[in-house]
């Protein structure tokens, strides 16, 4: 009987799965009325129409034109992500880092990393790679970049109450074993992220959002035009 009763609920639902509202299909359609001028639009994208997910300011630009645009307004913070186990999270950091505009983001180790959890945006992302952190912080530093990696070990500041630099880069380890002893040695400093609960520590890819949005607090510009951070 119960059975049934859930089989007639699932009938009912099912005309308004995956979900009840908003647009069937994601971005615009083919352009209408005279084309826009300027070299930044895609005559492709302008015929059959933009699926992208990209903002609104950015319908019908071709690639190139968005990222020559970012780079007029990216950041000055870094990302920085150790890959010896092909972590599933490096996806997602690099996705976030687009989404906070982040000067670079650096994988450390292995070149290769899975790219679905970034949704394509490292298209848009410079992403740079380089054999090992002293690497890393060589090439930082010689761009008087400082170096910082989250670790939750006695010693780290707390991210809440330190001054954040403007020109940094945060240094994220693998989900689970966190740092290596090496990345350790060769940060400037590390910090730590308050947690109130029974976990030791917070998933990877959430704990670097919440290092780019406390640079973003503490250093972005909001004063200007919404359209460019807005989304």
């Amino acid at each position: 009987m119960g059975q049934d009763a859930n089989a007639g609920q699932e009938e009912q639902r099912a005309p308004y799965d995956p979900m009840p509202h908003g647009p069937a299909e994601v971005g615009v359609g083919p352009w209408e009325g005279p084309p826009p001028e300027g070299e930044q639009y895609d005559a492709a994208l302008l015929a059959a129409g933009d699926r992208r997910n990209v903002v609104d300011r950015y319908r019908y630009w071709t690639l190139e034109a968005i990222v020559a645009d970012l780079d007029t307004r990216r950041h000055d913070f870094h990302v920085a992500i150790e890959n010896w186990q092909h972590d599933f999270n490096i996806g997602t950091i690099v996705r976030s880092a687009n989404a906070f505009l982040a000067a670079e983001v650096h994988i450390v180790g292995n070149r290769r990393w899975n790219r679905r959890g970034a949704m394509v945006t490292d298209r848009y992302q410079h992403v740079r790679h380089h054999p090992t952190v002293p690497d890393l912080a060589a090439y930082l530093h010689g761009m008087d970049v400082s170096l910082l990696g989250i670790d939750n070990l006695p010693g780290s500041q707390h991210l809440e109450t330190m001054p954040v630099p403007r020109r940094v880069c945060f240094l994220f380890g693998q989900e689970g074993p966190g740092l290596s002893d090496t990345a350790r040695e060769a940060c400037d400093d590390t910090f730590s992220i308050a947690q109130f609960g029974s976990t030791r520590s917070i998933n990877a890819s959430a704990a670097a959002a919440i290092a780019m949005h406390t640079w973003v607090r503490e250093h972005a510009d909001l004063s200007g035009d919404a359209s460019v951070w807005r989304g």
